[in-house]
């Protein structure tokens, strides 16, 4: 932050003083000086311009991280929209689409994960994907790698039943655990993890994992919606909001 008020400071004082080009290299140490000085001076005077050039600043970069999010999305549509894998909910056909990067041991992911239920349901056109992208350490792996078994055995509803099962899951994460929830929930835990180490899920998060190093997604949640990349949790009213942004852009 003191690197970023100095470039702001000297920025503020540039655009304030008067229009004339001067080569600061070719200055003497007095001028120097009696530079610094007038800086100082001018800035203790009018200290409201620092955050003025601090906002400009942050909103530039902002502007240059959105514009690089679009082109990192644009350049890696077809393994985020159309991977032949991930399991996709909502609507197919949805004229918005929203795919969420997730680990089931993330907090946020937990919060969200009801949230995004009520958006993908209650406005019945977006297409929802998710990725399996675990990074929280070993239990996260094994959901991942059990969700993904669950869809490669048993398809793609009872996938989203076990993931919504995972996402609420308390308690430890282990092979025992795993065999008595595909129990609960009726499917065949036997096969599902004797799958678990498979070539094809490990192949799945290995490719998820590279997809998010291009995007540079080091976090979950994360949101990629149409063009747009969300890092966070994004609460419900402005999820909504962003959706009809979206639409109204498309």
């Amino acid at each position: 932050m003191k690197h970023v008020l100095s470039a702001a400071a000297f920025a503020a004082f540039a655009i304030a003083a008067p229009a004339q080009a001067f080569d600061l290299t070719a200055m003497s140490a007095s001028e120097r000086t009696t530079l610094h000085s007038e800086i100082r001076a001018y800035l203790l005077e009018n200290p409201e311009v620092i955050m003025e050039a601090v906002q400009v600043l942050e909103e530039r970069q902002a502007n240059q991280q959105a514009q690089s999010d679009e082109d990192m999305v644009k350049t890696n549509a077809d393994a985020l929209f159309n991977d032949g894998y991930s399991w996709v909910g909502g609507n197919p056909d949805g004229d918005v689409t929203l795919v969420e990067f997730t680990d089931y041991r993330c907090g946020y992911c937990r919060k969200a994960h009801a949230e995004i239920s009520e958006l993908v349901s209650s406005d019945g056109n977006i297409r929802f994907i998710l990725k399996e992208f675990p990074i929280l350490g070993d239990e996260s792996t094994l959901s991942s790698r059990f969700a993904i078994a669950t869809r490669l055995v048993a398809g793609a509803d009872a996938y989203k039943t076990a993931h919504d099962a995972l996402i609420t899951f308390k308690g430890n994460v282990t092979p025992k655990s795993l065999s008595r929830l595909a129990d609960k929930l009726g499917l065949d835990g036997t096969a599902i993890l004797a799958r678990m180490n498979s070539a094809e899920v490990e192949q799945e998060i290995a490719a998820n994992h590279a997809l998010a190093g291009r995007m540079q997604i080091s976090g979950t949640p994360t949101f990629i919606l149409d063009g747009q990349m969300l890092r966070g949790y994004v609460p419900l009213a402005s999820m909504q909001q962003l959706v009809a942004a979206t639409r109204a852009a498309n």
